[in-house]
């Protein structure tokens, strides 16, 4: 077999990532956590200083933490003590305790427009994963 069909093998880059760690990061700690939380409260970034705070508590993976629902965490007005739900890895059940400062933000997270965001109520209820009756009384109870 000629090889003048071959292309040439030439190592003039080095790899991306030579020289760097790779694999697992390192736990955040606590005076990262405290930074992150204050700079979110200071910015008046709601939503995400409680999904911060739940993945806190529940040491959910991101693809679960996404998923949840209103229902999930918020029952008769206010927001659960404990929650449960299924991990989509490994299809096992997940119980957490939401926390007394995490039930603060999602609570101030859900006082804003019930629309989180959409042009219209029907994308909300679908969002939320509520029938339209259970989303205008959650509505109605966090009116001020």
């Amino acid at each position: 077999m000629p090889t003048a069909n071959l292309p040439a093998i030439r190592a003039c880059r080095p790899a991306w990532n030579k020289g760097r760690l790779i694999g697992q990061k390192r736990p955040l700690l606590p005076k990262h956590v405290w930074a992150i939380r204050v700079r979110l409260e200071i910015a008046g970034n709601h939503r995400d200083l409680a999904l911060f705070n739940l993945a806190v508590d529940s040491k959910l993976r991101g693809c679960d933490l996404v998923k949840l629902k209103v229902v999930d965490v918020y029952a008769s007005g206010q927001v659960k003590e404990r929650a449960s739900i299924i991990q989509s890895k490994t299809q096992r059940p997940v119980r957490f305790e939401i926390t007394e400062g995490t039930r603060k933000s999602l609570s101030r997270w859900m006082e804003e427009p019930l629309l989180l965001g959409h042009t219209k109520m029907d994308s909300t209820v679908r969002y939320l994963g509520v029938d339209l009756e259970d989303a205008l009384a959650i509505s109605e109870s966090v009116e001020i």
